[in-house]
């Protein structure tokens, strides 16, 4: 077992990864001194895959286990299916010492998540990603969170998971494009922090996609940085920002395409390839975008940004969390493993989005 230690105080936590963890996951939940009723958040794919292994491994290890279902998809990431699960619970007498399992990928983990934080003032929780995005990136340094219609995780809480168990072995009921989509927040860690990874991924990108072991380093190396990051800076008030490079353009594509029409990790491919085209507008290295973008389309991942209106974009991103006194902050590279905090007016955004050949002028 590969171990990631979240270095918190007292609220620190392992992810622990392994081929086949999810049988162990009861056992290793009743170790962190857990018990009782546990409510085991997922969705109807995801559960019919895996519900009833976890279900049992619960069960034998002393866990009541209820089984709350959500459905699928970025648009079901709100308050109103929040609720549901808020009713669920209540109506289940989960007390405050019962955990929530976040069996699932990104939107399970951060709408469990958020119902965890909030329930009772808060109770355990515990992460099961069974997505690449997901078990790299959102169950990772506690955001959780639901999305509002003007914008995504507007409405959420820093939370952190007792644990989070890792299974490389769910990627392979993964489709492909949901793979791929996971590998772009795999490529941000190795332009944010480590220009050693990001070669390591253009050396190995054909196993990736093939998932060899190359892909359980890439998960592991992943988790260390935002693990890192995290244990310095939990609540974003400076270095996490960070880890948001790509985000900024990614949310707003996500937001005004309809959430839905792009795959989470997709919208931040194309944001990412923004991002690095704008470092390289102000003053970044050129060779930076040109192998970002050249790792994205190897990898099978979008790059080029949809056609959307240069005004409703600069709206979009005016309601991102990165906003401070009405200037856009952005996350840019200035050379590989090396990013830099900008703020960026609307007349010099405006400029490069009119510059970019597939947008429209709104």
């Amino acid at each position: 077992m590969r171990t990631v230690r979240v270095e918190l105080g007292e609220r620190s936590y392992d992810i622990s990864i392994e081929r086949g963890i999810l049988k162990d996951a009861g056992p290793m939940m009743k170790a962190l001194g857990l018990k009782g009723m546990a409510a085991v958040v997922t969705n109807p794919k995801v559960g019919g895959l895996y519900g009833a292994l976890v279900v049992r491994s619960l069960e034998e290890a002393g866990f009541r286990p209820v089984v709350i279902t959500v459905p699928d998809g970025e648009e079901y990431k709100s308050l109103e299916e929040a609720g549901k699960v808020f009713d669920a619970l209540i109506e289940g007498r989960f007390e405050r010492s019962s955990p929530i399992v976040a069996l699932g990928g990104g939107v399970i983990g951060d709408l469990a998540g958020f119902v965890a934080a909030t329930y009772l003032r808060g109770v355990p929780f515990v992460q099961v990603p069974t997505t690449l995005l997901s078990q790299v990136d959102s169950s990772v340094g506690g955001k959780t969170g639901v999305n509002h219609p003007k914008g995504k995780n507007l409405i959420g809480a820093f939370y952190q998971p007792r644990a989070v168990f890792i299974d490389p072995d769910v990627l392979k009921t993964l489709d492909a494009r949901e793979l791929k989509a996971g590998l772009a927040e795999v490529i941000k860690y190795g332009v944010i922090w480590d220009a050693s990874f990001f070669s390591f991924l253009e050396d190995n990108a054909d196993k990736l996609l093939k998932q060899g072991e190359e892909i359980i380093t890439a998960i592991e190396r992943s988790c260390a940085i935002k693990a890192e990051v995290v244990g310095k800076d939990e609540r974003e008030e400076g270095m996490r920002a960070i880890l948001n490079f790509g985000h900024t353009f990614g949310h707003a594509i996500e937001a005004l395409s309809g959430y839905g029409t792009f795959r989470h990790g997709e919208a931040v491919a194309i944001g990412m390839a923004m991002a690095a085209s704008l470092s390289t507008m102000l003053g970044g290295s050129k060779e930076c975008e040109e192998r970002i973008t050249a790792l994205l389309e190897r990898l099978g991942m979008p790059s080029v940004p949809p056609a959307i209106g240069t005004e409703a974009f600069i709206e979009a991103m005016k309601l991102d969390k990165k906003v401070s006194g009405g200037r856009i902050r952005f996350i840019l590279a200035s050379g590989m493993g090396k990013v830099f905090l900008k703020e960026v007016g609307e007349d010099a955004l405006r400029e490069f989005l009119l510059l970019q050949g597939d947008l429209r002028q709104g």
